[in-house]
């Protein structure tokens, strides 16, 4: 079992920056794939950006690349996702997702835990 608790989620201008953070308990965080994922008003859940059980493989949807970026600190058992540049299309609750296995995977369906989501608001 994982438990995923996600900070950082605000209200912004476009272009702004926001960090988020995911504090994860409950199984050995550096065995597990873990990744972001987001989801408007309306709209199904999306993939953002998925990072590799040690953190030397990335992945990002093509909405976000060059702007965001995906990382994990295995010490603190933390997932992190850095947002710059950020657009008025961002806007969405931001999920933590963590596998059970050491795969990275872009497919919602292949994450087990999920936390509970913070809101990201970004204003033109």
């Amino acid at each position: 079992q994982v438990q995923l608790v996600e900070s950082g989620g605000g209200l912004v201008q476009a272009g702004g920056s926001l960090r988020l953070s995911c504090a994860a308990s409950g199984r050995t965080f550096s065995n597990i794939a873990v990744g972001w994922f987001r989801q408007a008003p309306g709209e199904e859940r999306e993939f953002v950006a998925a990072i590799s059980a040690l953190g030397g493989t990335t992945y990002y949807a093509d909405s976000v690349k060059g702007r965001f970026t995906i990382s994990r600190d295995n010490a603190k058992n933390t997932l992190y996702l850095q947002m710059n540049s950020l657009k008025p299309e961002d806007t969405a609750v931001y999920y933590c997702a963590a596998s059970k296995s050491r795969i990275t995977s872009t497919r919602a369906l292949s994450y087990d835990y999920w936390g509970q989501g913070t809101q990201v608001t970004v204003s033109s």
